[in-house]
């Protein structure tokens, strides 16, 4: 009787659910047909945009898949405006594996944003970076152990004097702290001074304490449209410091002064006052020279006039600006036989190097345009994949060396160009070490460009069979082997054992040849003697190479290389015979140049890995 009426009861109300469920579902459908059509047809169509271009890998239900985040309940997403998640959308994120949507229409992309906002209503934004700094900058005179430009010195020689940390103790090594970057692949190399590290991002820079890691105050703002290449990736190397001001490059090329203190923008300039026609961006850590900030640009992939400028600091304002490539009527254009080049590349992104004693600056160029097709530019095409030794107060040029002429493989000569003092072949010398794209390594006598030495630098180069007495390349394929055995990666020689040490690649991949064993190509940390070339020792780097993986390498008084494993650690070894003393597994890859500093005596290590900064200490 209990279970009877316990049943009848239960049926009872599920005829009343019954009822309310077909009383909503009317209310449901009357509210569909009273809503107006476009709100309907809006949200309809984004879903539609969201499932054709997104769910595939984002998932249907925005909650990610293993090819990619979820974009619902994402706090990133919630804290981004429509408009930023707009151009990030046309941008995209190539490093981290997400492709431009610049091919959709404006209206579909700013529809896109919106409803990725809708999936995030209601998420809880973590607190944004307070707008004024958090501690006091102050600064004095530089310090030994500060490192105030790209290079930790004006010579390119990523050399320090610093050797705390050394060969006995380096296997004690800690990491002390990370700060992450919303971007993948950073190449960023840090300023330190007075405690403080200055690092960047896509058009971002922050200052942070040195010991802790922790925000002092940030500089961003939004990704510039029609960007291409590198600047559009987001690629930034590094900032410049002058007394109380900090000068970064924007991706769209502007130069900019912010405030040491505050990281308030004091003055804007564009790099290249007229760009109409060419494809200029920025990507380059600036350097500064006589009271000058000394930029250049890059872009010479899609087509540009290349060139290397000069700015004064309390303004902005031009003092020299020397063009990489030369029209009618001036110097070089007789290597220029076809048409003019007004957009014939020779970009100039890599920071150049500094000889005080004699005030020229020295700055490598990159590769003609189109690079390819080579039909309309007959003749050695200057000065491109060249270094130029320039007056520094002029910018006029003085001498040039171009290790390429006539390039059709895209062998930029924007490598490091490392100014040594040292005694050479008997005698005291001023040289200049660069080892090239091309596969051969150089010294020059930096005081005139005459070639003293060149000699290939991997187990096989056959686009030259040699480096003439006339320091032209004795050419016997001009697309043959190799075209990226070096790259824009920190490079150092060692006054200790007189080697140089970069990373190299052994590798030949081309439309013109296939099938060699070394197609998959390995990456090397090598030493080489300077006076004579050889290979003294060499470590292989684990698994294949990877593209855009160049990560460079630091030598120190410690006896030790600092360097970054392309394919995911950082380590250091012995100068003297590169024998492994530490390693960290970063378990990402690896494209930035390692730095060092101190902080009331202690010495630190840092890098960036992926899109963190990580710093070691003792």
């Amino acid at each position: 009787m209990l279970f009877g009426t316990a049943t009848q009861a239960l049926t009872s109300i599920g005829v009343r659910f019954d009822r309310i469920r077909i009383a909503c579902m009317i209310l449901f459908a009357l509210t569909l047909f009273l809503l107006p059509q476009p709100l309907l047809s809006q949200q309809s169509s984004s879903q539609e945009l969201f499932n054709r271009n997104c769910a595939g890998c984002h998932g249907e239900d925005a909650r990610g898949t293993a090819k990619a985040p979820g974009l619902a309940m994402n706090q990133r997403v919630a804290g981004q405006s429509p408009e930023e998640l707009s151009a990030f959308l046309e941008r995209g994120n190539i490093a981290g594996g997400m492709p431009s949507f610049s091919d959709l229409p404006a209206a579909d992309r700013a529809a896109l944003a919106k409803y990725l906002r809708r999936l995030n209503v209601g998420i809880i934004i973590r607190p944004t970076i307070a707008s004024q700094p958090t501690r006091k900058i102050t600064w004095g005179p530089a310090q030994p152990g500060d490192w105030l430009t790209y290079n930790g010195n004006d010579s390119s020689n990523r050399y320090s004097p610093l050797k705390e940390i050394n060969t006995a103790n380096v296997p004690s090594l800690k990491l002390k702290w990370i700060f992450p970057i919303q971007y993948f692949g950073l190449e960023t190399t840090p300023l330190a001074g007075d405690g403080v590290l200055y690092v960047t991002g896509p058009n971002q820079v922050f200052a942070l304490d040195a010991v802790t890691g922790s925000t002092i105050w940030q500089y961003s703002r939004p990704p510039s449209a029609g960007m291409v290449g590198d600047a559009k990736l987001g690629t930034n190397r590094g900032v410049a410091i002058l007394r109380d001001q900090v000068f970064f490059v924007t991706d769209n090329g502007h130069l900019l002064a912010l405030d040491r203190a505050t990281g308030k923008l004091r003055w804007e300039t564009p790099i290249a006052a007229d760009g109409e026609g060419q494809h200029y961006g920025g990507t380059i850590a600036p350097l500064i020279v006589n009271d000058t900030i000394v930029a250049g640009v890059s872009g010479a992939d899609e087509g540009i006039r290349g060139f290397v400028a000069a700015f004064k600091p309390e303004n902005g304002a031009l003092v020299w600006r020397h063009w990489n490539v030369p029209r009618k009527g001036e110097p070089g254009i007789e290597s220029w036989q076809g048409k003019e080049p007004i957009t014939g590349g020779g970009s100039s992104w890599l920071t150049g190097s500094y000889d005080p004693s004699s005030d020229t600056l020295y700055w490598p160029t990159g590769n003609p345009w189109p690079d390819g097709e080579d039909r309309d530019r007959p003749g050695d095409n200057l000065y491109t994949d060249s270094v130029l030794a320039l007056n520094a107060k002029t910018g006029e040029l003085k001498w040039f060396y171009q290790f390429t002429p006539h390039d059709v493989e895209d062998r930029d000569a924007a490598e490091p160009d490392v100014l040594v003092d040292t005694v050479y072949r008997g005698k005291p010398s001023k040289l200049l070490l660069h080892a090239d794209r091309n596969g051969f390594f150089y010294v020059l006598d930096r005081t005139n460009g005459n070639l003293l030495l060149a000699k290939p630098f991997l187990h096989r180069v056959d686009w030259a069979s040699s480096i003439g007495p006339d320091g032209r390349p004795v050419v016997k394929d001009p697309h043959g082997c190799p075209n990226d055995a070096a790259n824009w990666d920190s490079t150092a020689f060692s006054p200790e054992t007189r080697l140089y040490y970069f990373l190299a690649l052994e590798q030949c991949v081309s439309e013109h040849n296939s099938g060699y064993p070394d197609e998959k190509g390995q990456r090397f940390l090598r030493a080489l003697s300077i006076d004579t070339g050889e290979i003294v020792w060499e470590v292989p780097q684990p698994g294949g190479a990877r593209a855009k993986t160049w990560s460079g390498v630091l030598a120190t008084a410690g006896g030790l290389i600092f360097y970054g494993q392309p394919n995911g650690g950082f380590a250091a070894v012995d100068q003297r015979d590169g024998k492994t003393l530490w390693q960290f597994p970063t378990n990402i890859f690896m494209k930035a140049s390692p730095m060092t500093f101190t902080v009331d005596g202690k010495q630190y290590v840092v890098v960036a890995a992926g899109p963190n900064i990580l710093c070691f200490g003792l």
